[in-house]
Parts: C-alpha cells; sequence; structure tokens
C-alpha cells in the first residue's frame, strides 16, 4: 500500500494523554489510504491511544498492526454505527480500556448507489442516511455523557463539501448537509460542558472508496478516474488525500483548537469557493 509519502518523522505530543475514538478506521482495499486509517495513525504518532471501531475486524486489525510497529497504542473494536447498540458498546470499551474519552472522530460514510431525486431507491435513500448520519447522532450520544463528566472533549464529524457544491447525489449530499446541522447542534448543546464539535470537509479526494469504488460503478480506468478529478480541483489541480483529513482533525482534536467550535471546514484545495 503507498501511503504517499513517508510520515515516519512525523511524530510528536500534541495529542499526548488523549484518547481518541477513530470510527471507519479501517478502510476499502486501495492503493492510497483512507481518511479514517491515516487519522487513526497519525494520531497515534501525537501520543493518543486509540480505539479503533470498522464493521472490517480484519481491516481494523490492518491498522493496528501499522499503529503498534510505529510504537503506538490502540485496541480494536468491531462495530456497526448504524448500531444503537454497538455505538453504545463503542463508548464502553473505550471506557473500561482506558477510563476516557478525550475525541471522537465520526469518519464513517457512504454513497453507493446514490442518484438523482426522480431515480433514488427508498431502501438506498434509508441506507445511506444511516450510514452518513444517524450513525453520527448514536456515537455521540453515547460518547458525549462521558465527556460532560469530564467537562472537555472534541468531536469531529467528517461531512463532505457536496453538502454546500452542487452534485447529482441526493441522498449524499442531504445526510451531509445533516452532519453539518447535527454537529452544529452538538456544540451549542454541550459548550457549557467544555466540549467542542467541528465538521470538516472534504473535497475531491484520492482515496481507496472514492478512486476504486468509483472506478468500478463508471466502468472506467482507475488513471481516467484520477485525472477527471484531479482537473477539477483549483489548487495545483491535484485531489487531497487521507493525510489532509488526518492533519485537519489533528488540529481539531487538539488543545490548539480549544477556542474553535461549531465549524465547518473545508478541506477541499478550494473546490468550495469556486463559483461559475
Amino acid at each position: 500500500m503507498v501511503h504517499a509519502f513517508n510520515r515516519d518523522t512525523i511524530m510528536g505530543s500534541r495529542l499526548e494523554g488523549k484518547v481518541a475514538i477513530v470510527t471507519g478506521a479501517g478502510q476499502t482495499p486501495g492503493e492510497t489510504i483512507g481518511n479514517g486509517r491515516a487519522t487513526a495513525l497519525l494520531f497515534a504518532r501525537e501520543g493518543a491511544r486509540v480505539l479503533i471501531v470498522d464493521r472490517d475486524m480484519e481491516s481494523a486489525e490492518e491498522t493496528a498492526v501499522m499503529i503498534r510497529a510505529e510504537g503506538g497504542e490502540c485496541t480494536t473494536l468491531n462495530a456497526d454505527v448504524t448500531s444503537e447498540t454497538d455505538c453504545r458498546a463503542i463508548a464502553d470499551t473505550c471506557i473500561d480500556t482506558y477510563h476516557q474519552i478525550d475525541i471522537l472522530q465520526n469518519n464513517v460514510g457512504i454513497g453507493f448507489r446514490d442518484a438523482g431525486i426522480t431515480k433514488l431507491l427508498e431502501e438506498d435513500w434509508d441506507r445511506i442516511f444511516n450510514v452518513n448520519l444517524k450513525s453520527m447522532f448514536l456515537t455521540c450520544k453515547h460518547v458525549i455523557p462521558h465527556m460532560r463528566e469530564r467537562n472537555a472533549g472534541a468531536v469531529t464529524n467528517i461531512s463532505s463539501v457536496a453538502a454546500i457544491a452542487s452534485t447529482g447525489m441526493v441522498a449524499y449530499k442531504t445526510s451531509k448537509a445533516g452532519v453539518m446541522a447535527l454537529t452544529q447542534n452538538v456544540a451549542m448543546g454541550n459548550a457549557r460542558f467544555g466540549i467542542r464539535a467541528n465538521c470538516i470537509l472534504p473535497g475531491l479526494m484520492n482515496t481507496p472508496m472514492a478512486i476504486e469504488g468509483y472506478a468500478r460503478s463508471l466502468g472506467q480506468p482507475r488513471e481516467q478516474v484520477i485525472a477527471d478529478r484531479d482537473a477539477r480541483v483549483p489548487l495545483n489541480n491535484r485531489m487531497g488525500t487521507g493525510w489532509d483529513v488526518a492533519f485537519a482533525s489533528l488540529f481539531l482534536g487538539s488543545d490548539e483548537a480549544r477556542f474553535i467550535t461549531g465549524v465547518n471546514l473545508p478541506v477541499d484545495g478550494g473546490q468550495s469557493i469556486r463559483i461559475g
């Protein structure tokens, strides 16, 4: 697997003493790194103990092996974030293992089988909303009480530039806009407890889910999909990577962002400010 560039020297203490839950910390197989895996790795490199959550346990263990190989500390958990029982177990497992929760990073999201308003099937609408939005409601519901007990915590939810930009994917766009609204509600409702909540809005990213999945659905060569997407990015005509989302997540999860809450942060190479 290619991780774009060597990060071995990027080691620090920006999350020293913190415990982070990262959902979707496995990834779709592919040649690059996904947002969740990159974030889990970077959090561990910066001193956090990480609970790696994914429904694909084999992929979660791959992430764990990478973290442990660098001397980081982590635990894996097989969970379906659309299940309230599983989301309760995520919070309970983190408390039982590490006795605290400082960061909740919600990375899970899908757009498979999305379509325009006249063609989208009801069951696909429901599935996309369950994965993209309901899951974040459920993880927040069960994690935030533990953060309130300590009067501290940071929640970072991965939305998408699609929430504010034009796209034909009606369920994906609407669910990701819902993530922004949910995050604002969490931010305002929990500010008095010292809990921050922010959104990251990735643009066109070179991740396995975006590239390999998109290439299969279009029946196009991977290289063609990459070239077409690169051409749509204003900044250097090049997509971002999972590391770009990870570094934004690191900042928002760290004490450096202690006065930042309710923010929607585009990580998109300028895509969201393009007009015309």
